[in-house]
């Protein structure tokens, strides 16, 4: 998330209800409901699903992005198939 509002040129107070509350989010002092997680994604025009993936690489730069898109992939043909 700090990576994407700092390339944006976006202060902390621009994405949520206090400067406090985002400054903790990106330290990952606290969670983000999924509430938030929209309302920030929609605030630096992603998709929450990308906010939720870049926040997963970046705690474990080692995973490998294409790969894990294909993985989520499979698993949505896998649950619409089954609906």
């Amino acid at each position: 998330m700090r990576d994407v509002r700092q390339s944006r040129g976006l202060p902390q107070e621009g994405l949520g209800p206090s400067q406090s509350y985002i400054s903790a989010l990106e330290r990952g002092k606290w969670k983000a409901s999924l509430d938030k997680v929209e309302q920030i994604a929609g605030i630096l025009s992603l998709h929450p699903a990308t906010l939720l993936l870049l926040a997963y690489l970046r705690v474990d730069p080692s995973l490998d992005a294409r790969a894990l898109i294909a993985q989520i992939q499979a698993e949505l043909d896998t649950h619409q198939k089954k609906t």
